[in-house]
């Protein structure tokens, strides 16, 4: 199956450089903007996306005439005490450096523990996969996390989670066949 994985157009937040991961926050006029090239995101049979206003506007956006699906768990990263700050606004919070000087690999403080995430992302991704197993082509519109966690466990050849970090209204092209996904091309480098 062909999947398209795409993150969401900019907001504010990401504009701003902080972490938004359960701020339900919609897309900027910058993120419209940057979406308005509409003819670079390939076509599919149906959407699969987040359940946050902004993958939801994205989707609408750019697959005004396709069937939408929300998936729950395909939602970002719950980033506790981080969540709507900037790294500058936490450069002297000791939980952060904390979190820095652990490769980012530690859980958020009063969120979400990486693993969980990851492993929440890719069960529901299996799940879509799964519910909408007589489509050729399926896009996801989701968070620059999600992308990460599914690339992260899937991808042939194997490479590390930020590695598959992608910028707003970018994303991947990946042949999936239940277990491995083998990447196509990129979406909007």
């Amino acid at each position: 199956m062909i999947i398209n994985l795409i993150r969401h157009g900019r907001t504010e937040g990401n504009t701003e450089s902080r972490y938004i991961g359960i701020i339900d926050e919609p897309l900027c006029k910058e993120g419209f903007n940057e979406l308005t090239v509409s003819e670079i995101y390939p076509d599919c049979d149906e959407v699969i996306c987040s359940p946050m206003k902004r993958c939801i506007q994205t989707a609408k956006f750019i697959y005004p005439k396709k069937p939408i699906h929300i998936y729950e768990d395909l939602r970002e990263c719950n980033f506790g005490a981080f969540e709507g700050q900037s790294p500058r606004e936490l450069n002297d919070n000791p939980f952060y450096l904390k979190w820095l000087d652990s490769g980012k690999t530690l859980p958020f403080p009063g969120g979400e523990k990486q693993e969980d995430f990851k492993k929440r992302s890719c069960d529901e991704f299996l799940k879509a996969v799964a519910e909408h197993s007589s489509s050729e082509t399926l896009s996801f519109v989701v968070h620059g996390g999600t992308i990460m966690s599914i690339m992260e466990r899937f991808c042939e050849p194997k490479r590390g989670y930020f590695d598959f970090r992608v910028d707003n209204g970018c994303g991947y092209t990946v042949d999936f066949d239940g277990k491995t996904i083998k990447l196509v091309r990129k979406i909007r480098e």
